[in-house]
């Protein structure tokens, strides 16, 4: 759900800043990467509704394309993506 919530807010700040190019979004996600480039069904009830915004977002773009990082290379995404659900972790 984090990292979905992520992909959402960071394309939704890119439609607020009007901007309509290409995007690419790296996540360590590989379902929600395989999900949203078709590979895998939402089969989960509880993310359909998120899934389906981020799509939404996505169309609204020249090309969006959702790239798989592993997350022992992508910490500062993983950090980010759960402060977008929780907010900031206290130090």
């Amino acid at each position: 759900m984090a990292e979905y919530v992520g992909a959402i807010r960071g394309l939704e700040w890119l439609v607020d800043q009007q901007y309509r190019g290409p995007v690419q979004v790296r996540g360590d996600s590989q379902l929600v990467v395989r999900q949203m480039g078709g590979e895998y069904a939402v089969r989960t009830e509880h993310l359909r509704a998120y899934h389906e915004r981020l799509r939404q977002l996505a169309s609204q773009f020249e090309r969006v394309e959702f790239e798989w990082i592993p997350r022992e290379e992508n910490r500062r995404a993983d950090e980010l993506s759960k402060r977008a659900i929780f907010g900031p972790v206290p130090p």
